[in-house]
């Protein structure tokens, strides 16, 4: 369904302070932002501006670059900007592609890219379809290109399910994806419910198609922060991440850890895959009264913490 409000300015990430100027109310479009609006809902050619921290891989920057042709109207501008070694170098190309005549510069090792909306432009009904949800054949459950691990099994998720016995009672899938976990979880009928929750809105969309089980309930947030109504769970699983904006964020992963201690009751269990090279010790030692170390290989390491 459209979204028939009107879109005025369009802002498409969290561009660093400084960097851009960003106009004043504009309606933010990044998946990764909870509340942000969908661009695949705005109606053709009604916003005045767009801004557009691109992402990094071809498919999704395509993708974001073309919706944000076609939502906006004819002769409106379009900024596109990403840093020089994260596809910055590729965005001139990308909108010339879409038929857009392009005015370059470089600063702050960013490229910025400035064009107006042409009357015609060219390939937005293709890039669109490339970078749109759909089943992946390999994985056999709806994903799409931006979402983490999109088209293959993650290494970090199997060495997880490897390691983990078969669950029972209430429990949280945190920073789900698009239910690859959760699914395997749900085949234990011990399983009463599963909340499941992530940051990426293209995630949650294709879990909530993934996971066709009463028992579920997913969620789009940021998972620094507890989630409202959940607590006194027999256990929580998570793979979470450590990259905020391309940048190694350890601080992300302690937040899930203490997000998880919240939800737990006492003697409920945390499973958690990690990187062998983050260290999530202390912050589980410090929130759980026991923490077992119970695999360990291929670059990973699997935890069971009980509180």
């Amino acid at each position: 369904m459209l979204d028939k409000r009107a879109t005025g300015a369009l802002i498409y990430g969290a561009p660093a302070p400084g960097l851009i100027e960003v106009p004043a109310g504009a309606v933010q479009l990044s998946p990764l932002v909870p509340g942000s609006t969908d661009v695949a809902g705005l109606p053709d050619a009604s916003a005045d501006s767009v801004t557009i921290l691109a992402p990094p891989g071809t498919l999704e920057r395509d993708f974001v670059l073309a919706q944000a042709l076609r939502v906006l109207k004819p002769g409106a501008p379009l900024v596109a900007f990403a840093p020089k070694d994260k596809g910055g170098s590729r965005l001139k190309k990308a909108l010339e592609g879409f038929g857009c005549t392009v005015i370059e510069d470089a600063r702050k090792h960013h490229r910025f890219c400035s064009a107006t909306r042409p009357a015609k432009p060219v390939g937005l009904d293709a890039a669109i379809a490339a970078g749109a949800p759909r089943i992946v054949e390999s994985l056999g459950v709806w994903s799409q290109p931006g979402v983490f691990s999109w088209d293959r099994p993650d290494p970090g998720s199997l060495k997880l399910l490897e390691a983990m016995p078969a669950l029972k009672g209430r429990g949280a899938d945190l920073g789900c994806g698009i239910g690859v976990l959760a699914l395997r979880i749900l085949a234990s009928p011990a399983v009463m419910a599963l909340a499941c929750a992530d940051i990426d809105r293209r995630a949650v969309d294709c879990a909530r198609h993934n996971l066709d089980d009463p028992r579920v309930v997913v969620d789009w947030a940021d998972l620094r922060r507890p989630l409202d109504g959940l607590a006194d769970l027999d256990f929580v699983v998570m793979n979470p991440p450590f990259h905020d904006g391309g940048a190694e964020d350890r601080a992300l992963g302690q937040g899930f850890v203490a997000t998880a201690a919240a939800m737990l009751r006492k003697g409920g269990a945390c499973w958690l895959v990690a990187n062998r090279h983050l260290p999530y010790e202390a912050g589980l030692k410090a929130a759980f009264a026991t923490v077992t170390l119970r695999a360990e290989g291929g670059g990973y390491k699997v935890y069971e913490a009980r509180k």
